[in-house]
């Protein structure tokens, strides 16, 4: 799973899952530019050879001038990571036009935004990959994920069909669903026994995703090793969602 000399992008990439993106792409040799809308991570960033932008991916423009930006420093453009994202739990009666519009800005659209932007680069660069990071709330959800769970849905159907729209240009496009990850919001709860012990009882191996775990698995969608995979939906929750009534938040 060489990435050798590839530029790629990773949003999202200064904490949590997008930086544990970045830090297993630079292990596998790649050009790395970290995009966030804050300037929090971009020292960790720095300190494992990658570089930042502040980019807010809700900005359309913004957003795929960002990625122009890139193409024209570095000369080539080989991967595209739409690891940005938030998530938003309300009752569902409870939600607002407000919580709608911030899912579907950051979550769904951004996404189109940044694979159109990078696939109209690599359309004359030899083509490129795409990795969009969706969940897997695409596969099974519970209440009060109804917004956050149809974006992620969405990515998942997104990434399908532009497979096929950008398959003849060399340019695969895979979605990769990640379950429970220890992200630093995670890490944190899990300092209490009882929630590391729920969290660790929804996998069939016991154990909680770090994020280099899934960092690797989008390293390998990255690189030429997956070359049979494109339009996939690739589920890295430790079989959390293949178990009917794994994680039930009914209260009964």
């Amino acid at each position: 799973m060489n990435l050798s000399e590839r530029v790629i992008i990773i949003t999202g990439a200064g904490a949590g899952i997008g930086l544990g993106i970045a830090r297993q792409c630079r292990e596998a040799g790649a050009n790395i530019v970290g995009f966030d809308i804050n300037n929090d991570g971009a020292d960790k960033l720095r300190e494992i050879g990658a570089e930042f932008e502040q980019v807010d991916v809700a900005d359309p423009d913004a957003f795929g001038r960002a990625i122009k930006n890139v193409y024209q420093q570095k000369g080539h453009l080989d991967g595209l990571v739409n690891n940005a994202g938030v998530t938003i739990r309300v009752p569902f009666l409870d939600m607002s036009h407000e919580q709608m519009e911030t899912l579907w800005a950051i979550n769904q659209r951004s996404v189109l935004v940044g694979c159109q932007a990078a696939a109209r680069i690599m359309k004359t660069n030899n083509g490129g990959s795409i990795v969009n990071i969706a969940s897997n709330h695409a596969r099974c959800t519970n209440p009060g994920f109804e917004g956050y769970a149809g974006t992620k849905g969405a990515v998942v159907s997104m990434t399908r069909a532009m497979a096929w729209s950008l398959g003849p240009f060399k340019i695969r496009v895979n979605a990769l669903c990640p379950g429970m990850t220890r992200t630093e919001i995670v890490q944190d709860a899990m300092q209490d026994p009882a929630n590391e012990a729920n969290f660790r009882s929804w996998a069939a191996d016991n154990e909680v995703n770090s994020v280099e775990e899934v960092g690797n698995a989008a390293v390998f969608l990255l690189s030429s090793a997956s070359a049979a995979l494109n339009g996939a939906d690739i589920i890295a929750d430790r079989a959390m969602s293949a178990l009917l009534g794994v994680m039930d938040s009914r209260g009964k």
